[in-house]
C-alpha cells in the first residue's frame, strides 16, 4: 500500500487506537481517529496525536470520514457498530490493529507462535514465551497479553529490536478482524461461550476463533479434551505438511503431548512417535500445578516443540515461569483454611477450572454475567462446595442456578455494591469454611459492576483475608 496517499479511519483510542494512528503516522498516512468516548483520559490521548499531525473527533464513534480508504479498529469495537456498517456500504476495508501489523511486517520478520482460547491464553502465552528465552531465542509475549504487537512488528522493522520468535496472545476481537494472519502455528486452548453479546452466536465466536489456524504452516495444536477445538483445524485451510497435535491430560497418543505418571511426555515431535515418548518436564515444574494449568503448559509446550525447541528447554522454560496475580494465586491460610484468589476466573469455564483444582471449596462468585448461565457450572461443582456467597449485580443468576442444581448448599447473598462488600464476602466465607477448606474467589463474572477491573476485584479480596489474618492473630501463611 501507498501509505502517503492513504486516508485511514482509526476507530478506537485506547491500548490499541493510540499505537496504530502513531504509526500510521510515521508512514505517511493522513489519519482521521473517532472515538465514542469524550473524557479526560480520551482528551489527553488526543492531544498527544494531535502533535502527530492526525485529527481526533471525540464523542463521534459513528460517523464515517470522507474520503477514507482503509479503517483500522480497535479490536473491542464490535463488527454491528455504524461505523462498519458505512464502511461496508462504500466498499472500505477495515482491519484491526492485528491485521495491521502483520501487513507492516519486514520480508525476514521473526514468525509468529499465536495462543487464543476461552480461558487460559496469557498465562500460556507467557509460558511459551519463558520456554523459548530458556532456549535462548528472542522473543517477547506480545498480543492481547497488553504489549502490541503493532509496537513489536515495528521496533522489528525499524532496527530498534531483533526477535527470532514472537510469542502472540490473539482474542476472538482481534481475530474477527485479521483476515490475512498466516502464522508459523497456533493453538486454540479451549472453547465455551463467551463474549456472546459481542459476537452474535456462539457458532461466530467459534468461527472468529478458528481464524488462528489459517494458513498454519507446521502446527495446529488444539485441545484434544475439548473436541471443538479439534472440528476447528478440521475446518482450516493451511499449509501443506502442516500437522494436527493434540495435548491431553491423560496418556498421549501419537501426535499428542500429555501427563504420564506426572511426567509431560512428547509423542508428537519425536523421531519415533508411533513406539516412545520424550519426557519434557514434570508436573510440579507447573506452577500452580492445577489441571487447567498442566494442560496450559503442555499447549505451550507443544508450540515451543513445534518451533524446534529441545526438551530441556521446556523444563527449564516453566520453572522459571511465575503466574501473574490473580490468577488461582493463594494470599494466604488461616486457621487451616486456604484462601485462593482466581479474580480473573471471568467467565463460567474458567470458574469451572478453578473450583475442579480445589475440594471442599467456599465459593465467593458473582458481578456481571455477560450474558452466561450457571446451570452447567453449578451441577458440575455442586459436590465439591461446602458453601456459597454471591454478590454483584447479576448474583440472582447463580442463586437461581444453586436452587435447581446444589438445593443443599448453603448460600449467602449480599445486596451490597460498596467498598466494604468483598471484606464482608471473606468474613462470610469465613464463617463457612472449616479447617481443610479453600475459600476461592472465582466469579464467574466480570467486575466492572463494583470494581475497576478483575484485578481491582483481586486486591480487595486479598486486603479483606489480610485483615482476617490479622483480626485473628496473624496474616496466614
Amino acid at each position: 500500500m501507498n501509505w502517503t496517499d492513504a486516508h485511514v479511519t482509526v476507530a478506537g483510542l485506547g491500548v490499541s487506537g493510540v499505537p496504530a494512528a502513531r504509526a500510521l503516522r510515521g508512514l505517511g498516512a493522513r489519519v482521521t481517529v473517532v472515538n465514542d468516548t469524550d473524557d479526560e483520559r480520551s482528551r489527553a490521548q488526543a492531544a498527544e496525536l494531535a502533535e502527530l499531525g492526525a485529527e481526533v473527533r471525540l464523542g463521534d464513534g459513528a460517523t464515517l470520514p470522507g474520503a477514507t480508504t482503509l479503517v483500522v479498529t480497535a479490536p473491542g469495537w464490535s463488527p454491528g457498530k455504524p461505523l462498519f456498517r458505512a464502511a461496508a456500504e462504500a466498499g472500505v476495508p477495515v482491519w484491526g490493529d492485528v491485521e495491521l501489523a502483520w501487513r507492516l511486517r519486514s520480508d525476514g520478520a521473526a514468525p509468529w507462535l499465536a495462543v487464543t482460547g476461552t480461558n487460559g491464553k496469557t498465562t500460556t502465552v507467557r509460558m511459551l514465551a519463558a520456554i523459548l528465552s530458556a532456549a535462548g531465542l528472542r522473543t517477547a509475549a506480545v498480543g492481547n497479553i497488553g504489549v502490541s504487537v503493532l509496537d513489536a512488528v515495528l521496533a522489528e522493522r525499524d532496527g530498534r529490536e531483533t526477535y527470532d520468535v514472537l510469542a502472540v496472545e490473539l482474542s476472538s476481537y482481534q481475530l474477527h478482524w485479521a483476515p490475512s494472519l498466516r502464522v508459523h502455528s497456533a493453538a486454540v486452548l479451549n472453547l465455551a461461550p463467551d463474549h456472546l453479546d459481542w459476537h452474535g452466536s456462539m457458532e461466530a465466536y467459534a468461527a472468529d476463533k478458528g481464524r488462528i489456524y489459517q494458513g498454519n504452516e507446521v502446527a495446529c495444536v488444539y485441545n484434544a479434551a475439548d473436541p471443538a477445538t479439534e472440528e476447528l483445524v478440521r475446518a482450516a485451510e493451511v499449509t501443506e505438511g502442516c500437522r494436527a497435535i493434540g495435548f491431553t491430560l491423560g496418556a498421549p497418543a501419537p501426535s499428542q503431548l500429555g501427563v504420564v505418571d506426572g511426567i509431560l511426555a512428547d509423542r508428537a515431535f519425536t523421531a519415533d512417535r508411533q513406539r516412545s515418548a520424550q519426557e519434557l518436564a514434570e508436573v510440579s515444574d507447573v506452577d500452580p500445578p492445577a489441571p487447567h494449568n498442566v494442560a496450559n503448559a503442555l499447549a505451550a509446550a507443544a508450540l515451543a516443540r513445534a518451533f524446534g525447541v529441545p526438551p530441556q528447554a521446556v523444563r527449564e522454560g516453566l520453572r522459571a515461569f511465575r503466574p501473574e496475580p490473580h490468577r488461582i494465586a493463594k494470599v494466604a491460610e488461616i486457621g487451616g483454611v486456604a484462601y485462593v484468589d482466581d479474580s480473573k476466573a471471568t467467565n463460567t469455564h474458567a470458574a469451572e477450572a478453578s473450583l475442579t483444582a480445589y475440594d471442599p471449596v467456599v465459593w465467593i462468585a458473582g458481578g456481571l454475567a455477560k450474558g452466561a448461565v450457571f446451570d452447567e457450572l453449578v451441577t458440575a461443582a455442586a459436590g465439591r462446595l461446602r458453601g456459597v456467597v454471591l454478590m454483584g449485580a447479576d448474583r440472582a443468576l447463580i442463586r437461581e442456578a444453586l436452587a435447581r442444581h446444589a438445593p443443599d448448599v448453603p448460600v449467602t447473598e449480599l445486596d451490597r455494591t460498596d467498598t466494604g462488600a468483598m471484606a464482608a464476602a471473606v468474613r462470610e466465607a469465613a464463617a463457612l469454611a472449616r479447617p481443610g477448606d479453600t475459600v476461592l474467589l472465582a466469579p464467574a463474572c466480570a467486575s466492572m459492576d463494583m470494581f475497576v477491573n478483575y484485578g481491582a476485584r483481586g486486591e480487595a479480596f486479598a486486603g479483606a483475608v489480610r485483615e482476617l489474618g490479622a483480626g485473628r492473630g496473624g496474616p496466614g501463611s
